[in-house]
């Protein structure tokens, strides 16, 4: 076991350099200089070159990434060009937005995803099994950007139940803690916010959570269809244990070992793939965050933010995948053999 450890995790090592690179050369091959966007459209060629040497933009590429990776692994992402604050303090400020998005997504996600499955796998070639791969289907196909204006059309527009946007009513804003606004809320004793919070957090979550929900669904209705096959089902069933315990008992329990990792692959991808639907809905995430900077070719930012999700997104690969060796040694001892 220790030996797979180490092998995956130093897996990781190139994963993160490539990572680095890779947003490195977009940012300075496909934005535009920053340096006539943050000085304005009446800046001089003089002004614009002191503030390249300023920013050592004017250092060459292989300077400026070395540079890059060194502050990076001391733990210092650089400044805004725009705000002149560090970026971790700007990522900070924003990131429990994202994060309490995506955990209020994945929550759905898996809830429904699960019981979608399980009901389609035990009603097999049943109108239940059709619905369900229907709405996993849907939920795989439309984009997320779309989904997330219908529902604001109809919610918001058409039902007037919910809010088209943003995170919270001003007034009932708490008192920043923990960044979280609905822990914060709880906090202050501010009941009133934190069921504006949430009312807030209804609409992108199931926006966000609507590709995962599908993915989810789908794999756990093969999982489950996989196992209900399995020889000591049907010695459950001989025994004249009802079907109750030997679905929820028996199945589902064997059944949510490879769900469990997707579930945790699926919430890696969605605090990287918040931009469009905090974009959709005003979140004040990083996602938002970030488009903007991309228009604004706030480089440091940007490979700042790129940076913090691919760490958060192999982290969370990597505790999936030995959590996975773990429950199943059979995975270790294919490694090895491979």
């Amino acid at each position: 076991m220790f030996k797979y450890v180490v092998k995956r995790v130093l897996m990781v090592i190139p994963v993160m350099i490539g990572v680095s690179i890779i947003v490195f050369a977009l940012m300075r091959v496909f934005s535009p200089d920053p340096a006539p966007i943050v000085l304005g459209q009446h800046a001089t060629e003089a002004s614009i070159a002191t503030w390249r040497h300023d920013n050592g933009l004017d250092a060459p590429v292989v300077t400026q990434y070395v540079t890059y990776v060194t502050g990076a692994l001391r733990g210092d992402l650089g400044v805004s060009y725009y705000t002149k604050s560090s970026v971790a303090r700007e990522i900070g400020a924003r990131f429990p937005a994202t994060i309490e998005l995506a955990v209020a997504a994945i929550i759905f996600a898996s809830v429904l995803g699960i019981l979608l499955g399980v009901l389609a796998a035990v009603k097999k070639n049943s109108v239940f099994d059709a619905a369900g791969s229907l709405f996993a289907l849907v939920g795989v196909s439309i984009p997320i950007f779309w989904l997330g204006i219908l529902l604001i059309m109809f919610f918001a527009g058409f039902l007037h139940l919910l809010p088209s946007g943003g995170r919270i009513n001003v007034l009932l804003e708490p008192a920043h803690v923990t960044g979280f606004y609905m822990i914060d809320s709880i906090v202050a004793g501010g009941w009133e916010g934190l069921k504006d919070a949430f009312i807030h957090l209804i609409l992108p979550a199931l926006t966000l959570g609507m590709y995962s929900m599908a993915i989810i669904t789908r794999m756990t209705r093969s999982s489950m269809l996989e196992t209900l096959g399995q020889d000591y089902i049907r010695t459950a069933r001989a025994k004249g244990i009802s079907e109750t315990k030997v679905v929820g008992k028996h199945a589902l329990r064997n059944s949510l070992i490879p769900v469990t990792t997707v579930i945790g692959l699926q919430f890696g991808a969605l605090l990287g793939g918040a931009l469009l639907t905090e974009s959709v809905f005003s979140w004040p995430g990083i996602g938002k965050f970030t488009v903007d900077c991309i228009l604004k070719s706030d480089f440091p930012v940007v490979q700042g933010i790129v940076l913090l999700v691919a760490v958060i997104f192999v982290t969370i690969n990597l505790v999936a995948d030995l959590l996975y060796a773990y429950l199943d040694p059979r995975i270790k001892y294919s490694s090895k053999a491979g």
